[in-house]
């Protein structure tokens, strides 16, 4: 790799590890070792309990926490380490935003005949993460990964026009398309871009010394907007590529 980075910044779901499912040991022993060269963060639409589950799990007790920085909810928040996890900043909705929000997910879905709930269902549909950002899981937050799967390949074009729908609604939200079938709703603005702007201010690296890693950095895909930062970027396409990025990245 010619860019050598000063810090890593990773995407979650696709990238670390399979959608919602949990980071592997062996994922999490590489971060590891990464966090004892450099700062690492972790940029994803999940939410703050959401990487309890999904990513603590995988790291080493002795894992270098200081170096890692932890933007939930596409960026509306921002979490450090220092003896414990301290919250350093938190873009969350009003209630009455909330409020509008809901109202123009109910009117959206109606145009798109995605109103009714699918045959089967995992969890409730739509989600106020952190109160920073409000997502729509079609088939439900906990849907496993085959269901999402299919279901992207059937309707992601709805998906697409959802998005444009809301875009439209909510013009003082950034309404962005997350894993394989998710919609994410954030403060205007406030994206990965956000994110790593506001990163390069905490770690005190520019981010033309940043390499951000994730698997849908190609147009309209929800790493995508990252570029316009002007970082590096690497496409991956699963957690087996990312595990070989680190270990070059190591060497």
């Amino acid at each position: 790799m010619k860019h050598r980075p000063r810090l890593v910044a990773f995407d979650l779901d696709g990238t670390l590890a399979e959608s919602k499912q949990r980071v592997s040991a062996d994922m999490g022993e590489l971060l590891s070792r990464l966090l004892q060269k450099m700062p690492v963060a972790v940029l994803s639409g999940a939410g703050w309990p959401q990487f309890q589950k999904q990513f603590f799990p995988a790291l080493p007790l002795d894992a270098n926490l200081h170096n890692l920085y932890i933007f939930p909810t596409n960026a509306a928040q921002c979490y450090v380490y220092r003896g414990e996890w301290k919250l350093q900043y938190d873009r969350s909705f009003s209630e009455t935003e909330r409020s509008t929000i809901d109202q123009a997910l109910t009117e959206g879905l109606a145009k798109v005949v995605l109103a009714e709930d699918p045959a089967q269902l995992w969890g409730s549909r739509i989600e106020h993460r952190s109160l920073g950002q409000v997502s729509f899981s079609p088939l439900g937050q906990q849907a496993p990964v085959p269901a999402k799967q299919e279901w992207n390949q059937k309707n992601n074009d709805l998906r697409k026009k959802l998005r444009e729908i809301l875009a439209d609604k909510l013009p003082d939200c950034t309404v962005s398309m997350g894993g394989l079938t998710t919609i994410d709703i954030t403060h205007k603005g406030v994206d990965k871009g956000y994110g790593l702007r506001r990163l390069a201010e905490l770690s005190g690296i520019t981010i033309a010394e940043m390499l951000y890693v994730g698997d849908a950095l190609d147009e309209g895909g929800n790493d995508s907007v990252v570029k316009a930062t002007g970082i590096q970027t690497h496409q991956v396409f699963g957690p087996e590529e990312t595990a070989g990025l680190i270990a070059a990245l190591l060497r």
